[in-house]
C-alpha cells in the first residue's frame, strides 16, 4: 500500500481540540493561545457525531465550517476525525440491536462511548454515511491535512458476544478454515470434552460457561475481534480516500501497559501515518522505561517515524489515584517520545473540560488557565519542538531485536496455564529494562521478520509460534546470530496444540536442551542460582542435549539442574533462560550475550541518563534525558550542536542538568 505523507512541517504539535464543549466566543482565544504555545496541528470532531448529524441523514456542518476556517486563518492544521467512536442517542433508539452484549449475555446501554457492536450492520452503515459526508464536504478544505478515523478502536468494545457477532465470527472462521469444518475441529481439538461441531451454526462466541473454554476457540475469537475492528477502520478509510485520494489517514493505537486487544502488526500496514496514545501507570516508579518500550514498539510497527496522538500533560482521570506529573516530567516524557521516533507530539486535550466524564483529565490549557505551571511547560515544549524541526524523518538503528507477537501474548494469558502469574508484558519488560539502562538500541520484530540486520535477537516470551517463524528464528542463529529464548516459549503451535517430545517445544533442538517437567514457583518463592543470584516465578527440569550450563539451580527440588544454558547452533549461538533471574543476574546475562554478539550501546552515560539516537541523512541526533537528581557530563563529537540551546557544544562534552534534556546534532561524514 502506498503511504500518504502528513504535510505538516517539523515536529507536529497539538492535541485533541473539542470546541463544541465551549461557547463560540472562546474559539478565537483558543486559536490565539495555540499560536502562543507553538501548536501546529489539532484533532477535531472526534466526539461530535450528535452535533454533526442531529437526525439520521440530516447534517449540520455550520459549527465545523467555522472551526476549520478559524484554524486555517490561525495557521493551525486540522486532523479531521470521523466521530464514529460515539454514536448519538437517536441511533440507538432506532437500532437497539446495535448495542454490545457482554460475555454474560447482558446487553449494555448507551450513555458513554464505543457502546456499539463492531459487527452491527446498522452501525457500519451509519458510520460510513457520516464518514462519507465529512469526506465530501471537507476533502478540499485547506486546514485539513489528515483524516483521524474513529478513536482508540477496541478501547471499550473490543468484544461483543451478541448473535450478530456470532454470525460474523462464523463467517470469519469459514474463511480461515477454507469452509472445512473438519479442519476447524482438528485445529480446536474438539474431541476434548465432546466439543465436536457438525454444523457451522453450532459455533458461538466463547461466552460465559461453567468451566474453562476451549483455548483455540478463545484464541480465534481474539483474532476475529481484532480483524473485525480493522475491517471497520478500512471501510471508513476507503470512503475518505475516495473523497480525498491524497490525504493520509490514521487511527490512534494504544500501545501501552493496559491494552492488548488488537494485533497491531496486522493494523500498521493499513495506516498512512501510524499513531499512538500512551498514558503512564501512576504506580510505575520508572515510567520512563514504559515510554521507551512503547516508543520502540511504535517505531517498529511504523517502520520509522510515527505520531504520538495522545498523552497527558499531568493527571489522567481513570486510575484509582491520578497523580500530577513532577517538575520537568511533562518535557522529559514528550521529548522521550521524540527520541524514540515520534514526529509529532499531541495531548488529550487542548482545553480542560468543565463537564463530562473526563473533566478531571489534565490538558494543555488547564482549568487554572495560563497562570499555571502546565501552561508554562506547554509553551516551553512548543519552543523545544520548533528547535528540533530538523529531526523530523530521522529514525533509529538497532542491533538488538525483541520478538513481540500478539497471538503469543493472547495464547499465553488464556486460562488454565501452569501459572497465571506469567504475563507477556512483564517478561518482555524484564529483558528490555537492562538494555535500556545500558543505552542499547532495541527494535521489536514479528517472529517471521527479516532478522538479517541484527546481531542479537531475544524472545523473552513466545509461548505460541508456528513452524515458519520457528525456522526463521533458528536460522538466524544458524547463520551466525545470537538467539536467546525465555522460559515457556515455543510450547504450542498456531492452534495452541502442545508441541510434544519435551519443552521448549519448537526451540528444543536449536537450544540443545530438553525439559521434561515444569516447576512454576509460588508467590514469594525463590530459588538460588549460585552466589547471590536468585530466581522467581518459574523453574524447569532441564536436560542438556548439546548445550552447556551457564547457571544451575542451587536449591529446591531442582538443585543441580541447569537453569541457564548456552549452545552452539550452526555458526551462531543460542541461549535458554528457564526461569526469571533477579534483575542484576538477568542484566549480567544480557551483558554477556550482547558482548559476545558485538552489540555496543548508543553512548556510555552516567547512571540515570538515557541515551537515544535518531539517524538523519547527514547527521545523528543524540537525545540525552537525565532522569536522575544530579547533573551529568556526557561526551559528544567535537562538532556537535546543542539544538535546544541553539549553540555549538564546547569541548566535546555536554552537561545534562538533573531532570533536563539535551539534544545534540552530530554531523556525519
Amino acid at each position: 500500500m502506498t503511504k500518504r505523507v502528513l504535510n505538516v512541517p517539523g515536529i507536529a504539535y497539538g492535541g485533541d481540540y473539542n470546541p463544541e464543549q465551549w461557547p463560540e466566543e472562546v474559539w478565537a482565544e483558543d486559536v490565539r493561545l495555540m499560536g502562543e504555545a507553538g501548536v501546529t496541528m489539532v484533532s477535531v470532531g472526534i466526539f461530535s457525531w450528535a452535533l454533526l448529524e442531529p437526525a439520521e441523514g440530516v447534517y449540520d456542518f455550520s459549527r465545523m465550517d467555522k472551526i476549520l476556517d478559524l484554524l486555517h486563518a490561525g495557521g493551525i492544521a486540522a486532523d479531521l476525525a470521523t466521530p464514529t467512536a460515539a454514536p448519538p442517542a437517536w441511533f440507538f433508539r432506532k437500532h437497539p440491536e446495535a448495542l454490545p452484549v457482554d460475555k454474560d449475555g447482558r446487553r449494555l446501554s448507551y450513555g458513554s462511548r464505543q457502546t456499539f457492536c463492531p459487527s452491527s450492520p446498522a452501525y457500519r452503515e451509519a458510520a460510513l454515511r457520516i464518514a462519507g459526508a465529512l469526506g465530501e464536504r471537507y476533502a478540499d478544505h485547506p486546514a485539513v491535512v489528515m483524516w483521524h478515523v474513529h478513536n482508540e478502536y477496541g478501547c471499550h468494545n473490543a468484544e461483543c458476544y451478541c448473535d450478530e457477532s456470532a454470525a460474523a465470527f462464523r463467517r470469519w472462521l469459514r474463511t480461515r478454515y477454507a469452509d472445512d469444518l473438519a479442519a476447524l475441529n482438528h485445529a480446536w481439538g474438539t474431541t476434548f470434552w465432546s466439543q465436536w461441531y457438525y454444523d457451522w451454526d453450532e459455533i458461538i462466541p466463547p461466552r460465559a460457561t461453567g468451566a474453562v473454554p476451549n483455548p483455540t476457540h478463545q484464541l480465534d475469537w481474539r483474532r476475529f475481534c481484532s480483524d473485525e475492528l480493522l475491517s471497520l477502520y478500512e471501510a471508513e478509510r476507503d470512503v475518505l480516500r475516495k473523497a480525498a485520494p491524497s490525504l493520509p489517514a490514521t487511527t490512534n493505537f494504544m500501545v501501552m501497559y493496559n491494552f492488548d486487544a488488537l494485533d497491531y502488526w496486522r493494523w500498521a500496514p493499513e495506516l498512512d501515518v501510524v499513531s499512538n496514545d500512551h498514558y503512564l501507570r501512576s504506580t510505575d516508579p520508572e515510567s520512563e522505561i514504559d515510554i521507551a518500550l512503547s516508543g520502540d514498539l511504535m517505531r517498529s510497527l511504523a517502520g520509522g517515524p510515527w505520531l504520538l496522538m495522545e498523552h497527558s500533560t499531568g493527571a489522567v482521570n481513570w486510575q484509582p489515584v491520578n497523580r500530577a506529573k513532577n517538575a520537568g516530567e511533562l518535557r522529559r516524557n514528550a521529548l522521550a517520545h521524540v527520541a524514540r521516533g515520534a514526529d509529532g507530539i499531541a495531548y488529550f486535550q487542548w482545553r480542560a473540560a468543565k463537564a463530562g466524564a473526563e473533566q478531571w483529565h489534565s490538558a494543555m490549557l488547564p482549568h487554572a488557565g495560563t497562570d499555571s505551571q502546565i501552561w508554562r511547560d506547554v509553551v516551553q515544549l512548543g519552543a523545544d519542538l520548533k528547535a528540533l524541526a530538523e529531526v523530523r524523518g530521522s529514525t533509529g538503528a538497532a542491533e538488538v531485536a525483541i520478538v513481540w507477537d500478539w497471538d503469543a501474548r493472547w495464547a499465553l494469558e488464556l486460562p488454565s496455564q501452569p501459572s497465571e502469574m506469567v504475563r507477556h508484558l512483564d517478561l518482555v519488560r524484564s529483558w528490555y529494562e537492562p538494555l535500556w539502562r545500558s543505552g542499547v538500541a532495541v527494535d521489536f520484530v514479528r517472529p517471521d521478520a527479516d532478522l538479517s540486520s541484527y546481531r542479537l535477537v531475544l524472545a523473552p516470551s513466545l509461548y505460541l509460534v508456528d513452524d515458519a517463524s520457528t525456522a526463521n528464528l533458528t536460522a538466524f542463529a544458524e547463520r551466525g546470530g545470537t538467539l536467546a529464548v525465555g522460559f515457556h516459549s515455543g510450547m504450542v503451535d498456531e492452534n495452541c496444540h502442545v508441541r510434544l517430545g519435551g519443552y521448549p517445544g519448537a526451540f528444543r533442538e536449536a537450544l540443545g536442551v530438553r525439559t521434561d517437567e515444569l516447576f512454576p514457583l509460588l508467590p514469594g518463592e525463590k530459588v538460588g542460582l549460585g552466589g547471590d543470584a536468585t530466581a522467581t516465578l518459574w523453574s524447569e527440569r532441564v536436560h542438556l542435549e548439546g548445550a552447556e550450563a551457564v547457571a544451575s539451580y542451587t536449591d529446591g527440588p531442582l538443585a543441580g539442574v541447569p537453569a541457564v544454558t548456552r549452545n552452539s547452533h550452526g555458526t551462531g549461538t543460542t541461549w535458554y533462560v528457564s526461569t526469571r533471574p533477579d534483575p542484576d543476574t538477568l542484566a549480567a546475562l544480557l551483558d554477556r550475550m550482547r558482548a559476545e554478539a558485538g552489540v555496543r550501546p548508543v553512548r556510555v552515560t552516567p547512571e540515570g541518563v538515557e541515551a537515544v539516537l535518531r539517524r538523519g541523512e547527514n547527521a545523528d541526533y543524540l537525545f540525552l534525558i537525565n532522569h536522575g537528581d544530579r547533573d551529568a557530563e556526557v561526551e559528544v563529537t567535537a562538532d556537535a550542536t546543542d539544538l535546544l540551546a541553539g549553540k555549538p557544544v564546547e569541548g566535546g562534552t555536554v552537561t545534562v542538568r538533573a531532570g533536563h534534556v539535551v539534544v545534540a546534532r552530530e554531523p556525519r561524514g
